[in-house]
């Protein structure tokens, strides 16, 4: 038991140690909001697809593609989703709040926590798996998110709102480079030498940077009691990682790849959750609390979950 706690710990501290640093910088004025705006961004349009890429050029494709945890999981995702969204949220007695409620309960920062916790917890074998899986559903959420907040939202969207939105999924770096990685490796075109390492040395600034500036981004001045906080935020920290994987283990997966389906999704509210609710009015200041809810309680139910997996042999 000690020694599967240890594994748990070994995962979950360095990360949680590093977002608490952050947010630390931040309260002392080491890191201000605009540092924190700046380095968020340099990760998403630079380090992270430096990262991804350099991985899956080096990775072969032809064998071992995780195409049964994706396919289980774009199928368990929808299904979640529908029950958080038409059983759930209507029943919350502000419909200004569910369309917040119900992304904020779903969607996990899978692209910096998510990927974080696959790296520590299995190494940087598991990238390219994990890549797959980040692509994939990256792409699911976002649609999932526009369709919820569609539903649900008090104010009129223009369709300039759902192209601007649609757009930047297209356009996203990350899933640009996850498949510009999986063309050239199947190519079998050798990337120059030069070329991966100058990418690996952006590759190794992507997690600490990452998580410094996604302390140093929850505000926990946004946090304010109500009944949509608490339930969504035990929806993302509890109730969807559980089902998703209790069906993960019921369809087979077991080894890296439940520990990737389960890492995933116990990653806390994604932070692009915030201006996306926003743009699409939406009760931002619920996401935003949601956010800051799920980063800081993730620290006990992912460690909780991993430990668990650990006992059972599931991982």
């Amino acid at each position: 038991m000690l020694n599967d706690l240890g594994f748990s710990l070994a995962i979950t501290a360095p990360i949680f140690c590093i977002l608490g640093f952050g947010i630390l910088f931040k309260r002392i004025g080491w890191i201000s909001d605009e540092f924190a705006k700046i380095g968020s961004e340099l990760v998403f349009r630079v380090t992270l697809p430096c990262l991804l890429f350099v991985k899956l050029v080096e990775t072969d494709f032809r064998h071992d593609l995780p195409y049964k945890l994706v396919a289980y999981a774009v199928l368990a995702t929808v299904v979640v989703f529908l029950i958080i969204d038409r059983f759930i949220a209507d029943r919350l007695q502000n419909s200004f709040d569910r369309g917040a409620f119900v992304q904020g309960a779903f969607r996990g920062n899978m692209g910096i926590i998510g990927l974080a916790f696959c790296i520590s917890a299995f190494g940087d074998q598991i990238v390219a798996a994990a890549s797959i899986y980040l692509a994939v559903l990256t792409i699911l959420f976002n649609i999932l998110a526009v369709i919820t907040l569609t539903r649900h939202q008090n104010i009129s969207t223009d369709k300039g709102t759902y192209v601007r939105i649609f757009s930047s999924i297209i356009k996203n770096p990350l899933i640009l480079s996850i498949l510009a990685g999986v063309v050239i490796s199947l190519s079998g075109y050798r990337v120059p030498e030069f070329f991966l390492t100058t990418g690996g040395y952006f590759a190794r600034m992507t997690l600490p940077l990452a998580l410094l500036c996604a302390g140093a981004t929850i505000r926990l001045q946004e946090f304010h009691g109500s009944k949509a906080l608490y339930w969504s935020s035990a929806g993302k920290l509890i109730f969807v990682p559980l089902l998703m994987t209790v069906g993960g283990v019921l369809v087979g997966l077991r080894g890296e790849q439940l520990g990737i389906l389960y890492l995933m999704c116990a990653a806390p509210t994604a932070a692009a959750s915030y201006p996306m609710t926003q743009a699409m009015g939406g009760n931002h200041h619920l996401a935003a609390a949601i956010i800051a809810s799920t980063s800081l309680g993730s620290i006990i139910f992912t460690t909780l979950g991993i430990f668990l997996l650990r006992s059972f042999l599931l991982i």
